[in-house]
């Protein structure tokens, strides 16, 4: 009786601790994974329609994924002014 509330205490301290971490690693709100983000996602962010969303996602998909936020200046017709207007919004993980 002893060793199995010990185990049901253990087991939910294990979930409580697996639940913050998930907590912690979820994407920050307001921010877009362009690694992971539809195109739908990615016409969020300013100057990126649905043609640049899909040459992101075209780019990626052929490529692999941005290794940092400034390498979406890669995508054909994303320059620096595109980046800078939207480097705090931008992630990538």
């Amino acid at each position: 009786m002893k060793n199995r509330r010990r185990l049901l205490t253990l087991l939910a301290a294990v979930i409580v601790v697996w639940s913050a971490a998930g907590l912690a690693l979820a994407e920050e709100p307001g921010k877009i994974n362009i690694n992971t983000a539809s195109a739908d996602e990615l016409t969020k962010l300013k100057q990126v329609g649905p043609n640049y969303a899909a040459r992101i996602i075209e780019y990626r998909e052929k490529n692999g994924p941005f290794q940092k936020p400034e390498d979406i200046m890669k995508v054909k017709g994303i320059g620096p002014k595109t980046f800078e207007m939207n480097k705090e919004q931008i992630v990538v993980e």
